[in-house]
């Protein structure tokens, strides 16, 4: 399983770092060469915004192992945005 954390970090001050997103990707197909993995994607509340926090379920398809992590990486969240994330 690959866990993405995304923070963001107010003017570059760590301090004042905080967790706004994270991604899991699990891989079903016992690592073979095409696999397929399920996402799932949390995006935490914004203020700022006024959005909820928001998740969301999908599958990247037919992904070719032998490609770098951030080609599934983008698989992925392309997915997610296609999946249009959902309130709780």
């Amino acid at each position: 399983m690959l866990l993405v954390t995304i923070e963001i970090i107010p003017g570059g001050f760590e301090p004042m770092s905080r967790k706004i997103a994270s991604i899991r990707i699990s891989n079903l197909s016992n690592l073979h060469q095409i696999s397929d993995y399920q996402i799932q994607a949390t995006e935490n509340a914004n203020p700022l915004t006024g959005t909820p926090v928001r998740t969301t379920e999908c599958m990247v398809r037919d992904h070719n192992r032998h490609q770098s992590v951030w080609a599934l990486l983008k698989s992925a969240c392309d997915e997610i945005v296609r999946a249009d994330l959902e309130n709780p």
